[in-house]
């Protein structure tokens, strides 16, 4: 049995981490194909939307394995290239959080752009209590939510429910656990209607500019999207829209 599902539906990738006996946690084995899978789907030009999960009800990752081998003999080396590598994904991804997302899961939910969670999913890291520190999460936290919530997260090691997540904004919509995957591919489907090029900007814009002046935010801007405009895609954008008809991209 695969220890990880990459599918190609349309424009969308799914891919799911699939240990459920083991609460999805991460290997040292599925983050290399975590991290080939994601390459592939940033390659490929018919794939605008990638869709992150986990298989099964009960977690989407619920950290690191600890009992890995590979884990303990690499130790932050991995985890330092593992976290660099899904930060610089190009294109967008939405992470269906359904269960436990912790510690390496949390970190996965993290660096997508976007996250929907089943009302029975927590979030947190709980690596405090186990003397060892979460990389991606004590960086990046207290950026994506009020610093005062994001340090207690980081110092009591305790979970965000799936409710409080949402109401600090961690996550931008909760649903019934029967309904994370269609939500999850209803909201791809949407975004699969923009200019992939554009998505690619907007992503690499925003995460680029966070912590730039505007001045420099908007030099970047513009060094982004000024070969944009030029391409053939922006030009059938426009025609589409005045002749009231869905666009068909091609990446040129």
């Amino acid at each position: 049995m695969s220890i990880l599902i990459y599918e190609k539906k349309e424009h969308v990738a799914y891919i799911t981490l699939n240990r459920p006996d083991k609460l999805n946690t991460m290997s040292v084995e599925l983050s290399r194909q975590m991290i080939k899978a994601l390459h592939d789907f940033d390659a490929d030009n018919n794939l605008y939307v990638g869709i992150v999960t986990g298989a099964g009800d009960r977690s989407f990752c619920a950290g690191a394995d600890l009992t890995d081998p590979e884990h303990i003999e690499l130790g932050v080396n991995w985890e330092a290239d593992y976290d660099w590598q899904l930060a610089n994904i190009r294109k967008p991804l939405i992470a269906a959080v359904n269960g436990y997302c912790l510690g390496a899961g949390f970190t996965l939910a993290l660096c997508c752009d976007i996250r929907i969670a089943s009302e029975k999913a927590s979030l947190g890291t709980p690596d405090q209590k186990l003397n060892t520190v979460d990389a991606y999460a004590s960086i990046m936290l207290s950026r994506m939510i009020p610093a005062s919530t994001a340090m207690e997260v980081l110092m009591t090691g305790d979970r965000l429910s799936a409710q409080e997540a949402y109401r600090v904004g961690l996550v931008s919509r909760l649903v019934p656990p029967t309904e994370l995957i269609p939500a999850a591919a209803a909201l791809a489907k949407k975004i699969c209607g923009n200019g992939p090029v554009a998505l690619w900007a907007c992503k690499e814009i925003n995460k680029r500019t966070r912590y730039m002046s505007l001045e420099n935010s908007l030099a970047f801007f513009k060094t982004i999207t000024a070969p944009i405009l030029k391409m053939d895609d922006t030009r059938e954008g426009i025609t589409a829209f005045f002749e009231k008809r869905p666009p068909v991209w091609k990446l040129q």
